[in-house]
């Protein structure tokens, strides 16, 4: 459904808007002359709010690109010169206040409520009117009658008041600059509804219609907020990102003090110094200290990654073991953080600009409607001279195609496939992507965590004496690095060495003794002596230098992966692997997945690059994926699924999260989107049918504001009712018998 510019109630709460100083302040230079400035536009809801906004600071002279993102209510607007161009005043001359954005602001969006409340009240008024037009339907007594309609007026004002605002606010939003969506024939309708209904009440007429139109608001607000719960699901990704960066870093100065900065006032060349547990503010280089850090939200990779003076950090990752001193290289808005922000935005921005089913539909429906009526209110007037009558009839049209079952053919539909998929252990992120995920070709997997557990276990031991499990197990059971995990429940056997000064290397490995031997677990290139590091790699268990045993390692698969894999196959689907892991362990999963396309050793940038690359091609993607390197791809692919065990980025970033260890709701969820899909175009096709029908009878005059109120509602009943076909069972078990798990080397 469309709607279009907040109104005064939004423009109260956005306040003054920026001046053209502070947008310039505010603004990012983006080099060889060109500025970008981001703006907060609560007022943005639909693709029609997205396509006024675009034309309208695409028309400024400086501008040279402007561009909405739905999802966090943004537009960047890029320009040259000397001086911002006026983007708040153009946005506020449109009906759209708007106000700096802050990405960091975790506001809630106050709509929702907006929403629910005028809902609630909408009910409460539709309800008693029509329990009171039941004794007026019944024959009361004129006296009665009379004062149950004065009871119905005054019920009907609240809701017009309170309720009918969201429609009323939008229409004459578009209506003072010229334009028109569907909301002006809901308005209209409603609003003559109301007046015909209350001339009659004062003149004591036998009939009144303010049960038609507190139904109609009624009907379409339960429309409006279906739609907008699902939407509101797709804003918080960027906002949890936003959270991974800290608000301040402790800068070293030149005369040895230290200050606590905010994050956006680090200069390039400024020492900062990090303790163990902190979030690198900012890109830089260490310069003092050697630690372990996650740069999960880089590679992917779950293993921690050593970090010594001059190694490169990224903003976002986290230095785990050891204090550090870094020098920045980058401002806050430069870094690798800051770019997998604008990666995801972007992304949703682009995603943003999917024109819904409803909205395409919706397209036609407003001048069709005005049309359509005034024609008959005319024709009736001249065929008749009666004016009451014509005006009765022209409502009674306005209210017969009202947009209920239009509203409510695509929510409704999601709403039901979402229950259904939730009792399989899949969660519905944004409801557009149930229309998205029908209408993928391409399938892209990451591998790890997502085709693989992400939990190494040990594959093998190589020149082992027999207690040497026992010994390295022993030896685990002090550290919690993933490979050290392995080993330690790989052997249940208790060692017969009895260790003393254990003390882990952070990035290296364990080291203890026992009795008069120094035993290492772990890099080669330190356990052993010089003279054998040319012949062995990965993980070993050396003593007094010299190698006992080489472990090698593997990932698992998640469970059904091959059956889930075959079964996207068998609908059609294409599929690769993109992966920031080893390419010796992409390829290898590959192949025993029988998937013949794969990319690895990829960042977020190169991973968006791919899907971009898919996208001009002409395919529609849906990306799997798990990590915190995945975000920005699940963002950017058509529509996108990612496990319960991702990280809460990816869940946030994701269309869709499966809770279950299986990757079977991967076919699963595309089956029940097909299906979904079905019926949603069976409800267009059932309104289309349906204003076929009333529409006629309306013009002729055989249908009463009243009646056509009725079979409003009962072409949202039927349109409820085909939505409820879509079964919710659960999904055929698949057999796994014979299907070797095939675990895959972990690098």
């Amino acid at each position: 459904m469309t709607c279009c510019a907040p109104g005064a109630e939004v423009a109260a709460e956005i306040g003054r808007p920026p001046s053209r100083e502070e947008t310039f302040l505010a603004s990012r230079d983006l080099g060889d002359g060109l500025r970008q400035s981001d703006l907060s536009v609560p007022g943005v809801h639909c693709a029609a709010c997205i396509r006024n906004v675009e034309s309208a600071l695409s028309r400024l002279p400086s501008v040279e690109h402007a561009r909405v993102n739905l999802s966090t209510k943004r537009v960047a607007v890029k320009w040259r010169g000397d001086a911002a161009p006026p983007i708040a005043e153009t946005l506020a001359g449109i009906g759209y206040p708007a106000h700096l954005f802050d990405a960091g602001d975790d506001k809630t969006d106050p709509e929702l409520s907006r929403l629910v409340r005028a809902l609630a009240v909408a009910g409460f008024a539709a309800m008693n009117i029509m329990l009171l037009s039941v004794s007026v339907w019944s024959g009361a007594e004129a006296e009665t009658r009379q004062a149950f309609h004065w009871i119905s007026a005054a019920l009907a004002l609240v809701c017009l008041l309170y309720s009918g605002r969201i429609f009323f606010l939008s229409a004459w939003g578009v209506l003072r600059r010229g334009r028109t969506n569907m909301d002006v024939p809901i308005s209209i309708g409603v609003l003559l509804a109301f007046g015909l209904s209350l001339y009659d009440t004062i003149h004591n007429g036998r009939h009144a219609y303010f049960d038609a139109a507190t139904s109609l608001i009624f009907f379409l607000l339960i429309g409006r907020t279906l739609d907008h719960l699902m939407r509101e699901k797709a804003r918080t990704a960027v906002r949890a990102l936003v959270r991974l960066g800290p608000r301040g870093a402790v800068v070293l100065r030149a005369n040895g003090s230290r200050d606590f900065l905010p994050v956006a006032e680090i200069e390039p060349g400024m020492r900062i110094a990090l303790s163990a547990g902190d979030r690198v503010p900012v890109d830089g280089v260490v310069e003092e200290g050697a630690s372990d850090l996650d740069c999960a939200i880089a590679t992917g990779e779950s293993a921690p990654q050593r970090a010594g003076i001059g190694s490169t950090v990224t903003a976002g990752t986290l230095n785990l073991t050891s204090p550090l001193v870094i020098a920045a290289t980058a401002r806050a808005d430069g870094s690798f953080l800051a770019e997998m922000i604008r990666l995801m935005e972007a992304a949703e921005g682009g995603r943003a600009h999917y024109r819904r089913l409803a909205d395409r539909a919706a397209q036609l429906y407003s001048p069709v409607v005005h049309a359509t009526a005034f024609l008959t209110f005319l024709g009736w007037i001249a065929a008749t001279g009666d004016w009451h009558r014509a005006i009765t009839i022209a409502i009674a049209v306005l209210i017969i195609t009202c947009p209920c079952a239009l509203g409510l053919a695509v929510p409704i539909v999601q709403v039901v496939a979402a229950r259904r998929l939730f009792e399989n252990g899949i969660m519905v992120k944004d409801g557009s992507g149930i229309e998205r995920l029908a209408e993928i070709d391409t399938v892209v997997f990451d591998k790890t965590g997502t085709l693989t557990r992400g939990q190494p276990r040990l594959a093998g031991v190589d020149s082992a004496e027999p207690d040497a499990l026992a010994i390295a197990a022993e030896l685990g059971r002090h550290s919690n690095h993933p490979l050290s995990r392995a080993l330690a429940s790989a052997s249940g056997d208790a060692s017969a060495a009895r260790f003393s000064d254990v003390a882990e290397q952070a990035g290296l490995g364990i080291e203890a003794r026992a009795g008069d031997a120094t035993y290492r677990l772990g890099r080669a290139e330190w356990a052993l002596a010089e003279g054998d590091m040319q012949t062995v790699g990965g993980t070993v268990l050396s003593r007094d230098g010299e190698l006992v045993a080489r472990f090698s390692f593997e990932d698992t698969p998640r469970r059904d992966a091959r059956m889930a894999v075959e079964a996207l196959r068998e609908a059609g689907l294409k599929m690769l692997i993109l992966s920031g892991d080893g390419i010796g362990a992409v390829s290898e999963t590959a192949r025993r997945l029988g998937i013949g396309d794969f990319a690895a050793r990829l960042l977020p940038a190169d991973k968006v690059a791919h899907l971009a690359g898919l996208s001009g091609r002409g395919h529609k993607t849906l990306m799997v994926g798990d990590g915190l390197n995945d975000a920005p791809a699940l963002a950017a692919a058509h529509v996108s699924i990612a496990p319960a065990s991702a990280a809460d980025i990816g869940r946030n970033a994701a269309d869709f999260v499966f809770l279950h260890e299986s990757l079977d709701a991967v076919p699963f969820a595309y089956g029940v989107a097909r299906e979904a899909g079905r019926l949603v175009r069976q409800n267009f096709a059932l309104a289309i049918l349906y204003n076929a029908i009333a529409l006629p009878v309306a013009i002729g005059g055989y249908v009463t504001p009243l009646i056509a109120a009725l079979a409003m509602s009962v072409s949202s009943i039927i349109v409820v009712a085909n939505a409820l076909r879509l079964k919710t069972g659960r999904p055929p078990e698949r057999t796994i018998a014979g299907v070797s798990p095939h675990p895959v080397p972990a690098e």
